[in-house]
């Protein structure tokens, strides 16, 4: 299927055809979607068909890599295979996870241990590191997340194959989520002078939208384990 958001994170709306359902949901041709993964929680939204508005209570992932289910409500009945349909997003949830999403890739960049989990939501969103207690300060993460945002940095994609990815193991942060690979290229995610690593995630274009940050919380999690908690203060 043709994964929208992979190539565009603003794509708000499409047109779509079913393709299938089943208990789990509606499989479609094309989505805005994204899927559960990576942290990243799975896009809302409705379902237009004919004159009916189906609620979209949840997206994950199908059984294939490129295969997105849109979980309907309780009791809906999915449109037949073949049927047009529209796909709205819940857009103010998605564009608050482009935020976060793109502010997490920034505390990456400043803190330097490898990743040990994660988890966005729409107004507060963290990151496990592998760094030492006491080797993190909530105000000077603060200030340096918010000059990177002030910077106003360029966000871009570009992509490579899965064996340049195995050949440059140094780009992979992550400890516990594996880069997207399985269908023959990976995705990069690249902040202008500050970070590059495979990410299938939703970002805004430029830093400068994420807004105002702060560090609200930095918890021990384990002998090496560090959580940074970062909420939206605008």
């Amino acid at each position: 299927m043709e994964t929208i958001f992979r190539q565009d994170s603003y794509a708000a709306r499409c047109d779509a055809t079913v393709v299938g359902s089943d208990e789990r949901g509606v499989m479609l041709d094309r989505t805005v979607c994204y899927p559960t993964g990576g942290g990243q929680p799975g896009d809302t939204g409705v379902l237009r068909h004919g004159g009916a508005g189906l609620r979209i209570t949840d997206t994950i992932k199908g059984d294939g890599p490129d295969t997105v289910i849109h979980v309907l409500e309780p009791g809906t009945a999915a449109p037949a295979p073949g049927e047009p349909v529209v796909v709205e997003l819940d857009w103010d949830r998605r564009f608050a996870h482009m935020r976060m999403h793109t502010c997490l890739h920034l505390l990456c960049a400043l803190v330097p241990g490898a990743v040990t989990g994660g988890q966005i939501g729409t107004d507060k969103s963290r990151l496990d590191f592998n760094v030492p207690s006491g080797s993190l300060d909530k105000d000077d993460l603060t200030a340096a997340l918010n000059r990177l945002v002030d910077g106003d940095h360029a966000v871009r994609y570009r992509w490579i194959d899965d064996a340049e990815l195995g050949a440059s193991p140094d780009l992979v942060r992550t400890m516990s989520v594996k880069p997207p690979t399985g269908t023959g290229k990976v995705r990069l995610v690249e902040i202008d002078g500050v970070d590059l690593q495979p990410c299938g995630g939703t970002h805004v274009a430029r830093t400068g939208e994420i807004g105002r940050v702060e560090v609200v919380k930095i918890e021990n999690k384990g002998k090496q384990n560090r959580r940074v908690v970062v909420a939206l203060a605008t």
